[in-house]
């Protein structure tokens, strides 16, 4: 077993030639380069199962401070009585979407996981809060079913169609839609995708590896083998979170890491380059020093949602456990609501949850932002500005 003060070298990514059969190219209406006709280069990663992880001194101490961090800020922020595990999933599923120029409103975002009216973008958010839950629901085993569970919850309702499988074609990043050839990255030919699948399950679920490292490199080797032919970047960040979980380093609250990976996915990127070409650290401590910023934007998103909880108490006169108060702690993570969503919320009649948000509309706390009398929806506009500036926190410096 090696230690972590030996270098030892990881496998650069290598790549085999494949032919090219793209008759679009031969019968569309602009002829393609030279350039993208005929065979092209295939990723060929290598098995990772049985190699180990070799940290130097610096980066080392880097992830054991940080793994420290992450489990003062699961104890800090889990014993809180507020549902700000659910505020905190939602906020990373937010900022992974964002990785992949998908963005909308917390409130839009909101609408869509009522299943009301709402953009794509939004849409496929909400996929990624649903992909995330997963994750967090199958973390005790990272495995087929694990991968592809996360991908249904993540695009069932957007395209269905490929969910529950492994991609049947080959997939490229970059370089336009005629071909692979001119990429910037091309995954393995789908005919080593289940093999790789299963080496990469038995390195995920390894139990002697520096847990935050492993999950680094774990995202990184998901990266490279690209699955599925969409959804591979939300996918493979939620894996981080479902390692996180399996290893009990974060027991009760997530860490919003795509929020510290936001801030410079410049880096992000160059990281996973750099472990294709045979160096892991990068990857590692990129990861790391996301998760340190992530944790630094989830104490401030939970103070000011504690601020604006203390604000709310003192608006209404409802008994302690009252329908309405217990209505204030559900609005933090579902900051749009309707009489039927609450009800089912709170447990209570339709009609006793229409009583308890007519009290919240009383005190300045709901707004109603649909017409008329039928099929009615209310925002908590305090809640919906603190998750905004959360994501602008979160770009600031992109």
């Amino acid at each position: 077993m090696a230690t972590f003060t030996e270098k030892l070298p990881w496998p650069a990514v290598g790549y085999e030639e494949r032919p090219w059969h793209g008759a679009q190219d031969e019968f569309g209406p602009h002829p393609p380069s030279r350039r993208a006709l005929g065979p092209y280069l295939a990723s060929a990663p290598a098995f990772i199962a049985d190699l180990d992880i070799s940290l130097d001194g610096d980066l080392n101490a880097l992830t054991e401070d940080v793994a420290s961090e992450m489990a003062r800020f699961d104890a800090e922020v889990g014993h809180l009585s507020a549902p700000f595990a659910s505020v905190l999933l939602r906020a990373e599923s937010a900022a992974s979407s964002e990785i992949e120029h998908l963005r909308s409103g917390a409130r839009e975002i909101a609408m869509a996981e009522l299943d009301s009216r709402s953009s794509e973008d939004a849409q496929l958010i909400a996929g990624n809060t649903q992909a995330m839950q997963a994750a967090l629901a199958f973390s005790e085993s990272i495995d087929d079913r694990t991968i592809l569970e996360i991908h249904r919850a993540l695009l069932e309702r957007i395209n269905p169609q490929i969910v529950g499988r492994w991609r049947h074609e080959q997939v490229w990043i970059g370089g336009g839609s005629r071909g692979p050839h001119l990429a910037r990255f091309v995954p393995p030919h789908h005919d080593r995708v289940p093999a790789l699948m299963d080496d990469f399950a038995d390195f995920a679920n390894r139990t002697d590896l520096p847990l935050l490292a492993q999950s680094a490199v774990v995202h990184a080797q998901f990266e490279t083998i690209h699955p599925f032919s969409d959804g591979n970047g939300r996918v493979g960040r939620a894996v981080i979170q479902s390692m996180l979980r399996g290893g009990r380093l974060t027991r009760d609250v997530p860490v919003p890491i795509s929020a510290g990976l936001l801030h410079d996915t410049d880096q992000y990127f160059d990281a996973l380059n750099a472990y294709r070409a045979g160096d892991f650290a990068p990857i590692v401590r990129c990861v790391a020093h996301a998760a340190s910023a992530a944790m630094n934007l989830g104490h401030h998103l939970v103070k000011d949602l504690q601020i604006v909880q203390v604000d709310w108490r003192g608006r209404i006169t409802a008994r302690q456990g009252s329908a309405a108060r217990r209505l204030l702690d559900v609005l933090l993570s579902q900051p749009v609501i309707g009489a039927a969503a609450a009800a089912a919320e709170l447990g209570i009649s339709t009609v006793n949850a229409q009583v308890a948000i007519d009290r919240l509309v009383d005190a300045g706390i709901l707004t109603q932002i649909t017409e008329g009398r039928r099929n009615r929806i209310w925002v908590a506009q305090d809640i919906v500005e603190t998750l905004d500036g959360f994501a602008a926190q979160a770009r600031l410096h992109r």
